[in-house]
């Protein structure tokens, strides 16, 4: 059975609800203020840049994406879209795909807002804070096998993405987790790609090339990897290391919820996954231990904060008899 916020709290108890565009705004939830305010960022970002073609194409993409997503979710919101499946699943894309989109125009996005890098910033607070840059203290021990192990986790990564945000994101009936979880993952993208606006850096892999002793061989996932980065990353995107911060979230979730399945035997070998990724993004050479510690604490905080946040707008749903957090396929 689908979880309402509607049923929680007797009619009689209900405050009275505004009308127009505040009825409209009341109904937004946390993580549409979110988006939202995640692309007016972006797009004020590309907006300071100096004129260029570039800026232009990066401020049409931006643009587009804010258009989309603020579109949707008002259609949803002010009730324009008939309950049901076609309107549940509008909100998602509306609310999902914008934020998946705008990592991959950041290839290009990146260059024009800050076209610096702070790479030599980043690696020298690795020496000062930690006494050590980790790609290079464990450049002795790369080998076919030791490569091969941690690209297969970094690999790896996308995997434990999407078997979670698919199947919650678009199959949970339950408000709780998709609530908590979508929440928590949206503050993870949004926070992280805002910050790399403004924390632009390559990595250790090629602002410290010539540092290094060894050359990594070529195996299967190490080839995957790097077709990987080089056919859709966005090239700049080290700090907060997101390699770090998405795992890190889905293993605090999971945890979290383990009594449930199917958290309760998955929970494990998400945790098992995401040390071993986090150590892949050192290792591999693509973040200093800064861009790590960022994104643990990035994790950290939204795994945190969603679970209030998504209590306090159900609890403020309940109140004033408002649909349900998440548009449901009834």
């Amino acid at each position: 059975m689908s979880s309402t916020t509607k049923a929680a709290v007797p009619a009689s108890e209900r405050t009275v609800s505004p009308t127009g565009l505040l009825a409209v705004l009341e109904r937004f939830g946390p993580q549409d203020w979110l988006v939202i305010g995640y692309l007016a960022c972006a797009n004020v970002g590309v907006l300071l840049a100096d004129p260029s073609p570039a800026r232009t194409a990066a401020l049409l993409e931006m643009g587009a994406l804010l258009a989309w997503c603020a579109i949707g979710v008002t259609l949803v919101r002010a009730n324009l879209v008939r309950e049901g499946w076609v309107r549940a699943l509008l909100y998602r894309i509306s609310i999902y795909g914008p934020v998946q989109l705008s990592y991959f125009f950041f290839r290009n996005v990146l260059p024009v807002v800050n076209p610096g890098s702070l790479d030599r910033e980043l690696q020298a607070l690795d020496v000062a804070l930690f006494g050590v840059e980790p790609a290079l203290a464990l450049d002795r021990f790369v080998s076919l096998a030791t490569t091969e192990w941690f690209a297969y986790f970094y690999f790896g990564y996308f995997f434990v993405l999407a078997l979670h945000v698919i199947p919650i994101l678009f199959f949970s009936r339950s408000q709780r987790i998709l609530g908590e979880f979508a929440l928590g993952a949206l503050i993870v993208a949004c926070v992280g790609q805002s910050v790399y606006m403004l924390v632009p850096g390559f990595g250790p892999y090629k602002a410290m090339e010539s540092e290094f002793q060894n050359a990594f061989p070529g195996g299967l996932w190490y080839g995957m990897v790097m077709r990987t980065v080089e056919s859709a990353g966005a090239l700049k995107d080290i700090f907060p290391s997101l390699h770090t911060a998405f795992p890190v979230f889905i293993s605090l979730f999971s945890f979290h919820n383990r009594h449930r399945f199917p958290y309760k035997y998955s929970w494990p070998f998400v945790f098992v996954y995401s040390v071993n990724i986090v150590g892949a993004t050192l290792f591999l050479r693509w973040h200093y231990l800064v861009d790590v510690v960022a994104g643990l604490t990035l994790a950290f905080a939204a795994a945190t904060l969603g679970p209030v946040l998504v209590e306090r707008d159900r609890a403020r749903r309940a109140r004033r008899g408002l649909e349900p957090l998440w548009p449901e396929y009834r």
